[in-house]
């Protein structure tokens, strides 16, 4: 169980970090990629732990590094695509505003 808490605690800290480097973090919320990195490194830890790759010679760095960096992926792919998203978004119903 210490391990779903480091797990934890470096996806969030990744998610937070992600957030602080995006130039359009004004766009979203800041618990969002936060959030999203928690729920996939969380979720992959207990897939890979289930899946029996847990507390095994040679495969111990399984359920710790690697929900890690998924979870520092996923927070990386969700800000590129609801930054962008919702940049595009924002423009439009400006535009939709400035034209009546």
């Amino acid at each position: 169980m210490l391990s779903l808490t480091i797990v934890v605690l470096v996806t969030a800290a990744a998610g937070f970090i992600v957030w602080a480097n995006d130039k359009r973090h004004a766009k979203y919320g800041m618990g969002l990629p936060a959030g999203v990195a928690v729920a996939v490194g969380a979720f992959s830890w207990i897939i890979f732990m289930a899946a029996g790759f847990g507390y095994q010679p040679g495969l111990t760095w399984i359920p710790w590094i690697l929900p890690m960096a998924l979870g520092a992926a996923a927070a990386v792919g969700a800000v590129i695509y609801i930054g962008r998203t919702r940049a595009r978004h924002d423009t439009a119903r400006l535009t939709a505003a400035l034209k009546l």
